[in-house]
């Protein structure tokens, strides 16, 4: 059977995001640069959660209220440049509470704009309480590493997958311990959701940085265990240190390793559609426009050499 085989969820083996360059992902301080700096970036990224206010399953009216000013915003961007989406509010590692409803309003977000592609975390953000009720833990909880949470995520992907058209890409997270006796390694984990699904890996470098900082271990190592023929983006960042640890915290520019992370992967990685620099928009005051349009190109080179115009 060829590599383009369908699995189940309908989706080719090796399903194609389009090539779009550096981008970088929309935040409150962007506006400005955004219209001024057209010329640094390619695409777009923006958190669709960040433009309407989620009132929950359970919400008498609409669930989903748009956030006017951030909407009109978006409606603009959308004739600039491609966007592309990264959301937080899928859950897909959740034991109870994924909601397929939630993946349908995604769908309807990607006719409205036509994402290039959407994302989502290999982690958890709802957890239903013995009173029946969804809280939201405030961060992303990675989940364990085995065979049993592989089947799981595998087959909400497979819903998501169903429910929106644009192709789907599944980020590596960040973690601040060390859960014993896991099955697989992550990147393991990743390989295997990736080729059980079909969707894209969203390889997140920094976050690999942060792990390896922490943990001790190589990032190169784990970068080298990934099929990298999965990788549809990836994510660059700065971070911080916090009472002992390196935190992603998106604070500033991209450290060294992560630089040279991405020299290695960019040439290895032939279905690459994006790099994306994300930074809080509490340090736009510590990058300013010259700094964000630095970052930019520093990438937009790593992607020239690899995808010459």
């Amino acid at each position: 059977m060829s590599s383009a085989a369908l699995h189940p969820a309908g989706r080719s083996a090796l399903e194609p995001v389009p090539k779009l360059g550096v981008g970088l992902l929309y935040n409150p301080s962007l506006p400005e640069f955004l219209r001024e700096r057209r010329d640094t970036f390619d695409y777009v990224e923006v958190i669709p959660e960040m433009f309407w206010t989620d009132l929950g399953p359970e919400a008498e009216g609409p669930r989903f209220v748009e956030l006017e000013g951030w909407v009109a915003m978006l409606d603009w961007l959308v004739t600039q440049c491609p966007v592309v989406a990264h959301n937080i509010g899928l859950s897909l590692g959740s034991a109870d509470g994924f909601e397929p409803a939630y993946a349908t309003h995604i769908e309807e977000w990607n006719r409205r704009y036509g994402f290039a592609w959407h994302s989502d975390h290999l982690s958890f953000v709802r957890v239903r309480t013995s009173d029946g009720h969804d809280h939201n833990a405030g961060l992303a909880v990675p989940v364990p590493y085995d065979h049993e949470i592989l089947d799981l995520v595998a087959s909400r992907i497979e819903i998501v997958q169903r429910e929106v058209a644009a192709p789907f890409l599944l980020e590596n997270s960040v973690s601040f311990i060390d859960l014993p006796e896991q099955e697989l390694t992550e990147p393991a984990f990743l390989n295997g959701v990736a080729s059980r699904t079909g969707c894209r890996l969203l390889l997140d470098l920094h976050n690999v940085y942060v792990n390896a900082r922490n943990h001790g271990f190589d990032a190169l190592a784990f970068v080298e265990e990934l099929q990298l023929d999965h990788v549809g983006e990836i994510h660059i960042a700065g971070g911080s240190e916090l009472a002992g640890m390196y935190t992603d915290s998106h604070a500033g520019p991209c450290p060294e390793p992560v630089w040279e992370l991405l020299e290695w992967v960019v040439p290895r990685a032939p279905n690459l559609g994006g790099i994306t620099f994300e930074f809080h928009d509490s340090y736009y005051a510590v990058l300013k426009a010259d700094g964000i349009a630095r970052e930019l190109a520093r990438a937009r080179d790593i992607w020239a050499r690899s995808h010459p115009r």
